[in-house]
């Protein structure tokens, strides 16, 4: 889950790749880490959106989706919870603090989310070869 923090959590495919039925791997799982593997990988995907809203310039829809979240009010709803401040205003009282902002698009390129501006290489070469 630390690895794949944005991808979907498959309870099942979780438990069984760690030996567990699901139930068991639940009870382990919360007494070793205080928090169900739902609440623990939410946590990670709203300290991942902190550090995007302090580093890279993309829109919240765009940080709610590359974290993981597929709906805007969840992700800002436990945000808030987490945090006490919405994304927005997280953004605000941290901007300015650090480095300059990433472009966004290569804050999307380097997690992977979505492919800009640049054509892929190797349809030139196959342009090319015509």
């Amino acid at each position: 889950m630390d690895r794949d923090w944005a991808e979907p959590l498959d309870l099942d495919a979780v438990a069984a790749h760690a030996g567990y039925s699901r139930y068991h791997f639940l009870r382990a799982f919360k007494a070793v880490y205080g928090a169900t593997p739902g609440a623990y990988l939410s946590r990670r995907r709203i300290e991942r959106a902190e550090e995007l809203l302090r580093s890279a310039n993309l829109s919240v829809t765009e940080i709610c989706t590359l974290v993981g979240f597929s709906s805007l009010g969840t992700f800002s709803a436990s945000f808030k919870k987490q945090t006490g401040l919405s994304p927005s205003d997280y953004r605000r009282q941290h901007l300015g603090r650090g480095a300059a902002l990433i472009p966004g698009c290569y804050a999307m390129l380097w997690s992977g989310g979505i492919r800009c501006g640049a054509a892929d290489p190797s349809e030139g070469a196959r342009n090319s070869n015509s």
